[in-house]
């Protein structure tokens, strides 16, 4: 599994699948999940509705199509909110863990995640890309399908802690500046 780093938006990534960085409700936030609907539409809202009614639990993962995103598909997570007391840092790497696990369910060979929980939910990006990395392991472990991880970091301080962490890795890094 190669993983690549961008610095960019999760909204412009030619892949597979785009995550989206929830909340339970999934109907759309601000930040990552405002983004993903604001470009993908009301399709992507009206899947979410009709697939997950009663919202997502928190480090969970679900699908939904991508609507007007350049991807097929969206890979819905709920990070833990650590403003709220929410401070398992399990929660943090179910979502990437779950999130391959749908990737691998769809048939995605490539996938493009945020920093999930990095935003307004208050994690590190150092914490969620140490998360993201985990999670990826686990899905090398156990065989994924997936051939690309790409770690969009929005910014260039996120890109370059995401660079850094990722690089002894062996990945390759782009910059859009």
């Amino acid at each position: 599994m190669q993983i690549t780093v961008v610095e960019g938006d999760i909204t412009e990534q030619e892949v597979d699948a785009v995550v989206n960085a929830a909340n339970r409700a999934m109907r759309g936030g601000g930040g990552v999940d405002g983004a993903i609907h604001r470009v993908g539409g009301p399709e992507v809202l009206a899947d979410c509705v009709r697939r997950f009614p009663d919202g997502l639990a928190t480090g969970d993962a679900g699908w939904t199509e991508a609507g007007n995103l350049p991807a097929r598909w969206v890979v819905h997570v709920v990070g833990p909110d650590r403003n709220a007391g929410e401070t398992d840092r399990s929660q943090l790497v179910s979502c990437y863990v779950r999130a391959l696990e749908v990737a691998d369910e769809l048939g995605v060979r490539s996938i493009a995640f945020p920093l999930v929980g990095a935003g307004v939910y208050g994690w590190a990006a150092a914490e969620s890309v140490a998360a993201a990395l985990e999670g990826i392991a686990a899905a090398e472990a156990r065989g994924s399908g997936v051939e690309e991880v790409r770690i969009v970091a929005f910014g260039h301080p996120a890109y370059d802690v995401v660079r850094r962490a990722v690089g002894g890795a062996g990945a390759q890094s782009r910059s859009t500046r």
